[in-house]
């Protein structure tokens, strides 16, 4: 009896062993496919006063939908990149202040406007930190 106990307890640490192997190696996966970034401070990122006015605006406004330092998003699209490219990903609209500033104010598809949230100093700080990405 105490043999098979003890075959036992060998059994069950060995399954236990290899799963949590397995787990290591899928989170290794997962997280090394990500293309999200570590927080950094604004000091780290080298923002100046009005970019990290906008970064905070960023944060309480928009983090809760769009990730800013991926390419993926939440509820809409990253925003890593935004001003390297021609065109806007999802609208196909001009990646320009104006055309922006506009999607910020009157929002667009199930983004909503927030033209009575941030007054326009509040989004050009917030362009200046889109700026950053």
């Amino acid at each position: 009896m105490p043999s098979e106990q003890n075959g036992s307890a060998v059994k069950t640490r060995l399954h236990l062993f290899l799963f949590v192997g397995a787990l290591a190696t899928w989170l290794a996966i997962v997280l090394g496919a990500c293309d999200v970034e570590r927080r950094k401070s604004d000091a780290e990122l080298g923002l100046n006063q009005q970019q990290s006015a906008g970064r905070r605006i960023y944060d309480a406004e928009c983090d809760r939908c769009h990730q800013p330092y991926s390419t993926r998003g939440r509820k809409g699209p990253g925003l890593k990149g935004i001003f390297q490219h021609k065109y806007l990903s999802l609208s196909g609209l001009p990646a320009n202040d104006d055309r922006v500033a506009d999607i910020i104010r009157l929002g667009r598809n199930e983004m909503p406007g927030f033209s009575q949230k941030l007054s326009p100093q509040d989004t050009q700080d917030l362009l200046t930190y889109l700026h950053t990405l």
